[in-house]
């Protein structure tokens, strides 16, 4: 199993507060334990409260699948969905 360092960057139409609500909610929780996802950072640009970035840690690939598989509840919280970059970093 290879694990994956997966960052996502992208843009919210809500403050901080009400985007991290619902990505701090127990539903959100349960779904990143189901999947095997470890959020290891989220947080604010501190010079554009607009942007946004998530670490998550998992096995290859889970990330980004649920990402790909929860489009209507990630833009439910704010999320812009199309604003998002994806970057994958693997540990060797």
């Amino acid at each position: 199993m290879t694990i994956e360092t997966t960052t996502f960057t992208f843009r919210i139409s809500v403050h901080f507060e009400k985007w991290a609500a619902l990505f701090d909610s127990p539903e959100a929780a349960k779904m990143h334990q189901e999947a095997g996802i470890k959020t290891l950072y989220r947080g604010i640009n501190k010079d554009d409260p607009q942007s946004v970035i998530v670490i998550h840690q998992a096995e290859e690939g889970a990330a980004k699948a649920m990402f790909e598989g929860a489009r209507e509840m990630i833009e439910a919280g704010g999320h812009i969905y199309d604003s998002t970059v994806i970057t994958s970093y693997l540990a060797n």
